[in-house]
């Protein structure tokens, strides 16, 4: 059984908390002790955002950790290093939010062979073309890693079609228009959109973009199985130069225990 899907089966009636840093940000050596610190928190599934140059769907917290990662010389094969020596401690799902220019510079097969072999678990590509998705699909399949799909509130005509064509792991749902960033409410009637979204498929549902605090996750379980969390934990490492202390307090207080 996949990761993913084992930590779904294991969490049972309970959910997902999931967790996002820049890979690289404020360094790799930091990212990697910060998986640790966030899986101690309780985080169950984490989410390495990789750096790239021009991230249509991040704000400007997770563009700027993007920029410093890049500035430090954060590269995609160094991340993979990193994914290969947290295997030798964790097994905590470890999901790469990767931009579809950054696989096309590597070869669509050689970056899925990468991640097979460093332990992967699962792509989320948010500017991935629903027409471009077969080919990233039909090397995934039969492997151990997830294309997670990625839809918004403006996707309902073509729910079936994003999620269904090669998705697995869990669904990624948009819970507000724009950019990622930390708000203090959502912009769309969050219950009705997921009511669509499980109206097409079994996966689980994990909402992202703009939850940031204890009250946010509550909200999220409530309707979803899981609720992400990204910019308030990418300001936070910034603010404390990575401390792992700092951010396992945070996902603890995130998780509520």
């Amino acid at each position: 059984m996949k990761r993913i899907e084992q930590k779904f089966k294991e969490l049972g009636d309970k959910k997902a908390l999931v967790t996002y840093i820049t890979a690289g940000d404020p360094g790799l050596d930091e990212t990697e002790q910060l998986i640790y610190a966030m899986e101690r928190g309780g985080a169950d599934i984490i989410e390495l955002g990789i750096p790239y140059s021009d991230p249509i769907a991040d704000g400007p917290v997770i563009q700027a950790a993007g920029k410093r990662a890049l500035d430090n010389g954060t590269r995609l094969f160094k991340v993979f290093e990193v994914v290969k020596k947290t295997r030798e401690k964790t097994e905590i799902p470890l999901v790469f939010l990767i931009y579809f220019n950054t696989i096309l510079s590597q070869g669509i097969e050689n970056f899925i062979k990468k991640c097979k072999e460093a332990g992967v678990d699962g792509l989320i590509i948010p500017d991935l073309p629903l027409e471009e998705r077969e080919e990233i699909r039909e090397l995934i399949e039969g492997s151990d890693v997830d294309l997670i799909p990625l839809v918004a509130p403006n996707s309902k005509e073509r729910l079936g079609d994003i999620i269904n064509q090669g998705g697995s792991g869990f669904v990624y749902c948009i819970s507000s228009f724009g950019v990622t960033g930390v708000r203090d409410n959502f912009d769309v009637d969050l219950k009705s959109f997921l009511e669509e979204v499980r109206a097409v498929t079994d996966l689980p549902l994990a909402v992202g973009f703009g939850i940031s605090s204890r009250e946010h996750v509550e909200k999220i379980h409530r309707i979803a199985d899981g609720a992400i969390v990204g910019s308030a934990i990418v300001k936070l490492v910034h603010e404390t130069n990575g401390d792992p202390k700092v951010i396992e307090k945070k996902v603890r207080e995130l998780k509520g225990c």
